[in-house]
């Protein structure tokens, strides 16, 4: 029993590690948006929707990814998604056209986060722990990619200024592969999975009918939408933002290193409370709080007191809504498919991450301001609250009759 123990420390950990790393890189891209826009004589907009068509290819190969990772283990999907993740790092770093850059940030890079991020890891680490402990272990991965989102940027940030974007992106590609390290501790996942869970039989096939005819899944989906758009434009466009403010590169730096460091906190808060709460009421909480946040730093000029304290209450609800989002697919639906289910909620996310990079930028080069950004990502928050209180959180039908009969 202690070996087991220690054996699933070892895989958690290096879980963490994998999203630490995933993450970290990922949140740095908004850093190279001007830099690299300068470099081509483009507007900003060319470089967002690079980086938006990242966003959206991560979402629509979530699913696939999530399927093979259920099918034939997560073991093979980290591999690949590792380097394709590095590839496309390459590929950004060597383009000579608008092209390669949507080829290279956008839909290699989506391609490998898809791989190697939390729509695929969360699974398979909720898969390797007892129920009771399972919203714990998806705060825990959720908080990993926090981290990486605090010890990375300083660093990605530091590489930039000294050694210019194209170097930066290399040293990155490079760290990118290091990911491939901690895909052994997925090995025998699948076959191990569906010998340890406890449900009625079901193929894909009727996984899928069964979630399209459930309607708080489309509620969770509207929703996860929302949290895309708004977290993707402030990690794409708060450095240039605060650029326009008159703030170096530093304190974007900092902006979104304090985001990652309190979304440790918000991220295993949001896990435990996601195992003892309601796991609708904590999203409408999450995402109402989002709302008068960025209300609040709005309507208050801007200093570096706004900025951080800002950045502070953002970080306590940045991706705090992952625990109970994936936490209700798995509630709902089970864990055979949960990788597929919680990737096609995770598209959705993507679209919005696609529609709130892309749009940041259109709007920018066309009035050479964020503000109806900024005010259309409030508005939505505050919908998004509301339509969190119409999901039925019960287990679907097939489930709840196997208990009563169990």
């Amino acid at each position: 029993m202690t070996q087991y123990k220690n054996l699933l420390s070892i895989a958690i950990v290096a879980s963490c590690v994998l999203l630490i790393i995933n993450f970290g890189m990922r949140s740095s891209f908004g850093f190279f948006l001007q830099p690299i826009s300068d470099s081509f004589g483009y507007g900003r907009e060319v470089f967002a929707f690079s980086l938006a068509l990242q966003n959206l290819c991560w979402g629509l190969f979530q699913p696939l990814a999530g399927a093979v990772a259920d099918k034939y283990g997560t073991f093979r999907a980290v591999i690949g998604g590792s380097l394709l993740y590095s590839l496309g790092i390459y590929v950004t770093a060597n383009a000579g056209s608008a092209m390669e850059l949507h080829i290279g940030a956008g839909i290699l890079i989506g391609m490998g986060i898809s791989g190697t991020g939390l729509g695929l890891v969360l699974p398979a680490m909720a898969r390797m722990v007892k129920p009771e402990k399972r919203a714990l272990a998806l705060g825990l991965g959720t908080a990993a990619g926090s981290l990486g989102q605090f010890l990375i940027i300083p660093v990605a940030q530091s590489f930039l200024e000294v050694y210019g974007w194209q170097t930066a992106l290399l040293i990155l590609s490079a760290g990118a592969l290091c990911m491939m390290l901690f895909a052994p501790v997925f090995k025998g996942d699948a076959s191990v999975d569906n010998k340890m869970i406890d449900e009625p039989p079901q193929t894909l096939r009727e996984a899928l009918v069964e979630a399209r005819s459930h309607m708080p899944f489309w509620l969770l989906i509207a929703g996860f939408f929302v949290c895309g758009f708004q977290l993707a434009f402030i990690t794409v466009h708060m450095p240039s933002y605060l650029g326009d403010k008159g703030f170096d590169g530093s304190v974007a730096a900092t902006s979104l290193a304090l985001i990652g460091l309190f979304n440790i906190i918000g991220s295993i808060a949001a896990g435990k409370f996601s195992g003892i709460y309601s796991k609708k009421m904590l999203l409408s909480y999450i995402y109402a709080g989002r709302a008068i946040t960025i209300v609040l730093f709005m309507i208050t000029p801007i200093s570096l007191v706004s900025i951080y304290a800002f950045s502070i209450v953002t970080g306590l609800l940045w991706l705090a809504t992952i625990p109970p989002t994936s936490g209700l697919v798995a509630q709902m639906f089970g864990l055979r498919y949960m990788g597929t289910l919680y990737g096609i909620v995770f598209l959705n996310h993507q679209i919005g991450s696609f529609i709130g990079v892309w749009l940041g930028g259109y709007y920018f080069d066309q009035t050479g301001s964020y503000d109806v950004i900024w005010w259309a990502a409030a508005a939505i928050a505050a919908v998004t609250a509301l339509i969190h209180l119409f999901i039925n959180e019960q287990p679907v039908a097939r489930l709840s009759l196997a208990k009563q009969e169990g």
